[in-house]
């Protein structure tokens, strides 16, 4: 372990990064937030909760104590859901969005989408800026749900369904097909990415665990391309198309370049989006811990 003392500036032209490295397999983990320092290229953004997401009503209230506490940057919507279903978590850091209850419930998080509110949802998080997004989810419990996070063109019920929108770089975790697509295994990540309307699934080797945090991650380099990160392990990303049961990837090993997407289409501004959907009469929850986005200032 290098204990060096220097008397000049410790200078780098790809930043740094904080690493774990798990003692009995030896596999390395980038846990890096973003840039360790801030590049003067770039626009960043970040949302660590320090207030509630409410319904897009609360912000306009008469009432002072609702519209206080209000998120000023983030709404949460999706089917039954109500300012009540937002709390902040007692076991977690961040905040915790349960559904109402009912079949097909949704608790989706969404940048405010009122005029000139909040930077998330006004400046453009287009497939040109190099842009990158990252969050860390958990869930409470895996008991018939849809979760997806990531960046997509739509934040609606039906954004969770790979053919909603057709440009999108988004993961996804499901337990089953019903009112949406038939993954051949319902226990892993996936990681849905489209391209004018072409959609491509990969499936990670990653199976999802209750009470799990995990840190999801898309870079979208200068060329369109995304590469993807989840507790700080890049994935390679596959390039076969129309497989709604999903494509089976692998880890980047070491000295070996990712396998990126094909190029995004240019100039399609897609939005942060982390929602889940009930897939029957009970409700389901997911921790959000934080969440930050960032693009080059101007392309």
């Amino acid at each position: 372990m290098a204990k060096t003392t220097f008397s000049g500036p410790v200078r780098s032209e790809n930043n740094y990064k904080l690493i774990s490295k798990t003692a009995s397999t030896g596999v390395v983990h980038d846990r890096s937030m973003g840039p360790g320092v801030k590049d003067a290229r770039r626009y960043y953004l970040e949302e660590w909760f320090k207030q509630r997401p409410q319904m897009n009503a609360s912000l306009a209230s008469a009432t002072e104590a609702t519209r206080v506490v209000a998120n000023r940057d983030f709404e949460t919507l999706g089917t039954n859901m109500t300012n009540a279903l937002t709390t902040f978590s007692s076991t977690h850091g961040g905040i915790l969005m349960t559904t109402a209850g009912a079949d097909q419930d949704q608790a989706i998080l969404v940048p405010h989408v009122d005029t000139a509110q909040s930077a998330w949802d006004d400046v453009t998080w287009g497939t040109e800026n190099s842009v990158e997004w990252e969050a860390s989810i958990s869930l409470p419990a895996l008991d018939n749900q849809k979760v997806w996070a990531g960046i997509k063109e739509t934040g609606t019920a039906d954004a969770q369904l790979v053919v909603t929108d057709d440009d999108q770089a988004y993961f996804k975790y499901q337990t089953d097909a019903t009112n949406s697509e038939a993954f051949t295994d319902f226990t892993k990540w996936h990681f849905v990415h489209s391209i004018g309307g072409t959609d491509y699934i990969s499936q990670l080797p990653i199976t999802v665990a209750a009470d799990t945090p995990y840190h999801l991650k898309i870079v979208i380099d200068s060329d369109r391309k995304a590469t993807i990160f989840v507790n700080g392990i890049q994935y390679n990303i596959t390039s076969t198309s129309g497989s709604t049961g999903g494509t089976a990837v692998t880890t980047v090993q070491p000295s070996k370049s990712p396998t990126k997407s094909a190029a995004l289409t240019n100039d399609v501004d897609l939005k942060p989006f982390i929602g889940i959907e009930a897939g029957d009469g009970a409700a389901e929850a997911i921790n959000v811990h934080y969440q930050a986005i960032s693009r080059l200032v101007f392309e």
